[in-house]
């Protein structure tokens, strides 16, 4: 099996996709409760920021901070992709390899990391996480898509309730001249 490589730095903050191996499924969303649940327990056990996240029906997007003098997010992801695992029936369809290594067939394997490196990318990446339900055609207001900080942001001042609208008018609409 490939070695990848991580950028890992002790107390950084990371921006992070995570998948279900098949696309389709709307796990997430249908078991929030047993997300939060695994989030909530390997929180308790390994500490981390969660400073933004919106959950979708297939994947999610996450920004974290880890304390300082650790680095470890993957063990946080292997524990957290575990726990909601081990809450779902079985059932699900697994691949050989997958069988071979008593995995379940629920999460990709993967998942995208990356280091932030300032206050804008922190600001685009969180930016990117908020309006995701919008671009993906769930929602045509941020605001309207109930699985993401984007509320606790609201409380906060940090954006407004209305914020990332959907918005197309007929002289910015693509194919049309002005």
């Amino acid at each position: 099996m490939p070695s990848y490589r991580r950028n890992r730095v002790t107390g950084a903050t990371y921006f992070f996709t995570v998948n279900l191996a098949d696309r389709r499924a709307a796990l997430l969303v249908d078991n929030i409760d047993l997300l939060r649940a695994a989030f909530r327990n390997v929180r308790q056990r390994h500490p981390f920021a969660i400073d933004a996240i919106v959950v979708l029906p297939d994947h999610l997007h996450a920004v974290w901070t880890l304390p300082e003098e650790d680095d470890d997010f993957a063990a946080r992801w292997n524990l957290i992709k575990g726990a909601f695992s081990r809450g779902m029936p079985r059932g699900e369809p697994a691949s050989a390899s997958r069988s071979s290594r008593r995995e379940r067939g629920i999460w990709q394997r993967r998942y995208w990391e990356h280091t932030i490196r300032d206050d804008d990318d922190f600001a685009c990446h969180v930016d990117y996480i908020h309006f995701n339900p919008v671009k993906h055609g769930y929602v045509e207001h941020v605001a309207d898509w109930p699985f993401s900080s984007f509320h606790r942001f609201v409380r906060r001042g940090l954006y407004p309730a209305d914020w990332g609208a959907k918005v197309v008018s007929a002289e910015h609409s693509f194919g049309e001249r002005s």
